[in-house]
């Protein structure tokens, strides 16, 4: 899968090769925002006219934008793992959130 970002929303990317069309639909908002191009170049566009006209919909019916993320992620683990967790971020002499980022960052 691909992805693209544009003021802060991402978007999947997909190929139909049944409609010969790069096919996106941005994720993370309530309700459907989908996009289409024949070209990388068509698709960049569609994407970046799509948000800005959901952009313009939410100021016109004066509802706040959907965000996609916060930027916060709570997490329940097992104490064992926790632990382990905790320990690992201080031999890397860091905080347990700055770990798991960079763990993540990496994994991605």
């Amino acid at each position: 899968m691909n992805i693209m970002n544009y003021k802060g929303y991402s978007a999947r990317i997909n190929y139909s090769d049944e409609d010969g069309l790069f096919v996106g639909h941005v994720a993370g908002v309530k309700g459907v925002i989908g996009f289409h191009g024949q070209s990388v170049q068509e698709l960049r566009a569609a994407f970046e006219e799509a948000v800005d006209d959901y952009l313009d919909v939410c100021k016109r019916l004066g509802r706040e934008p959907q965000k996609t993320y916060s930027g916060k992620l709570s997490l329940r683990l097992e104490p064992e793992l926790h632990a382990s967790v905790a320990s690992q971020a201080e031999l890397a002499h860091k905080s347990i959130n700055q770990w798991v980022s960079d763990l993540l960052r990496q994994a991605i």
